[in-house]
């Protein structure tokens, strides 16, 4: 099969991001993005180059994939999408809504262990194909709130011979105590987890209300990040807490601040472009 007319990853005709002199300044960009912020959920009705950037010649570069919060697709992960963008990540890059679609479902996305388990599965199944089609290529996964469990879910999915490159999770939607070492060996170069103490109403008392991806009660890793135990020193996971210099980043430290467009162009983007 050819994988530049694989049905799986169809092929765009929209042309490149424009050069970083005809964009919007940065202070622009920034407070266009907390703009988008306040009608989050209206993400749901944008479509095309905003959602997925799927052009052969990105294909051939590598893949990230971006899962969504309970909330499914939105100006919060299309926010993510465009700061990679905005710092010309080379990569072919898609925002895949694991969610039903259903705003309303929220509490059933983030509870539904079976659905979830099979929708990881069927995941890890477009990533193997992405890599028979593309042996080599880096494959990212980059997960907010209750997509960051999905995203650890879907590591765990893939085949044994089967490899991701990395996992970034933004204000993860899981239990802090989470076993971590069957997923590391599944990546080639580890793990990294933005947590904040100010994201205390989502993954703090929403997460003890309501439970986290995995069924437990209390402050999630978006708050508080994994436990020293359950990371047990290894050099596989890097623990990123909020710090107050990310204010000029436009990340105020909630539950939004970490997918903003500019502190995922200025933080995010560079650990995946980094060198091995």
């Amino acid at each position: 099969m050819d994988a530049r007319n694989s049905p799986m990853f169809p092929p765009m005709t929209t042309n490149e991001s424009p050069p970083p002199g005809s964009r919007l300044s940065r202070q622009w960009r920034g407070w266009l993005c907390l703009a988008t912020f306040a009608v989050a959920p209206l993400g749901w009705f944008v479509r095309g180059r905003f959602i997925r950037r799927l052009e052969p010649e990105r294909l051939d570069q590598g893949l990230v994939l971006i899962l969504p919060g309970i909330e499914g697709r939105s100006f919060l992960n299309i926010a993510i999408l465009q700061g990679l963008l905005d710092a010309s990540v080379p990569y072919a890059l898609e925002i895949v809504d694991w969610t039903t679609g259903n705003k309303f479902l929220a509490l059933y996305h983030l509870r539904s262990r079976r659905r979830n388990l099979k929708a990881a599965a069927e995941l890890a199944q477009r990533i193997v194909e992405y890599q028979r089609d593309y042996p080599g290529r880096p494959v990212w996964i980059i997960g907010h709130s209750g997509g960051g469990g999905m995203a650890l879910w879907t590591a765990l999915a893939l085949p044994e011979e089967t490899q991701l490159t990395g996992l970034v999770l933004l204000a993860a939607a899981i239990s802090p105590g989470y076993e971590l070492a069957p997923v590391l060996t599944k990546l080639q170069r580890g793990l990294w987890t933005f947590s904040s103490y100010l994201d205390c109403i989502f993954t703090g008392l929403g997460t003890t209300l309501f439970g986290t991806l995995d069924g437990r009660h209390g402050p999630a890793v978006g708050m508080v990040g994994f436990h020293e135990t359950t990371v047990n020193g290894s050099p596989f996971v890097t623990q990123c807490r909020y710090h107050p210099r990310y204010v000029s980043q436009f990340n105020l430290g909630g539950h939004f601040g970490c997918v903003h467009r500019v502190f995922v162009e200025e933080n995010i983007a560079p650990i995946l472009m980094a060198e091995d």
